[in-house]
């Protein structure tokens, strides 16, 4: 399993992302204005469950890369590095004119769960994220199964917390980030910088390998 200095960077780095404003939190505070605390909560637990599904494919596949070959691990961890340096350059150019302007309409408790998980499970970034971040804290000559699933499980129940922080406030919350674009912009080029110098370390300490 990770040590406890690697995992403790692993949990730094995720409560950062898991705090960032990005799609996933407006997608469920806008679910909360729209339809109530019922609809947050259920939105939430899909897209969480969506996440794990997420989880568990990387974490099979990550496991038969590291039996053909060291190597091939290697390089997973290496283009991983650079997706996240990749990422942080985007975050950091990006925009966020669209921010609460999302087109949901109430669905109900049910309905509003499915799409949550439909969404996530969807969503080829999510993968892509997993499969970038969490392998550079796996340490290849343990059980890597285990090492993801507990780092990407952790990683999905912070984020999820988070949600249930942003459906408990989804008013202020909303009306805060629409009225600050400082905030927003300070926000992306923290999450942004904070990917880069992830990537940048990994790439040339070689860090988990």
């Amino acid at each position: 399993m990770p040590d406890f200095a690697t995992f403790s960077l692993f949990l730094s780095a995720a409560i950062v992302l898991a705090i960032t404003p990005g799609p996933g939190i407006f997608y469920v505070m806008t679910r909360s204005l729209k339809g109530g605390r019922v609809e947050g909560v259920a939105s939430a637990m899909g897209t969480s469950v969506g996440g794990m599904f997420h989880v568990v494919a990387a974490a099979l596949g990550i496991s038969i890369v590291l039996a053909a070959s060291a190597l091939a691990f290697n390089l997973v961890k290496y283009l991983g590095a650079a997706y996240l340096i990749y990422l942080g350059v985007k975050t950091i150019l990006s925009h966020d004119d669209s921010i609460g302007t999302a087109k949901i309409r109430r669905t109900g408790y049910r309905q509003a769960f499915l799409q949550g998980v439909t969404v996530e499970v969807l969503n080829p970034k999510t993968a892509l994220f997993f499969l970038a971040f969490i392998p550079q804290f796996i340490n290849p000559e343990g059980v890597v199964f285990a090492q993801f699933l507990l780092l990407g499980s952790t990683s999905v129940a912070l984020n999820t917390s988070v949600d249930f922080i942003v459906i408990a406030m989804a008013g202020p919350i909303g009306k805060w980030l629409k009225a600050s674009p400082r905030l927003r912009a300070g926000q992306r080029y923290t999450t942004g910088t904070g990917l880069i110098a992830l990537g940048s370390y990994v790439a040339l300490t070689g860090e988990g390998e």
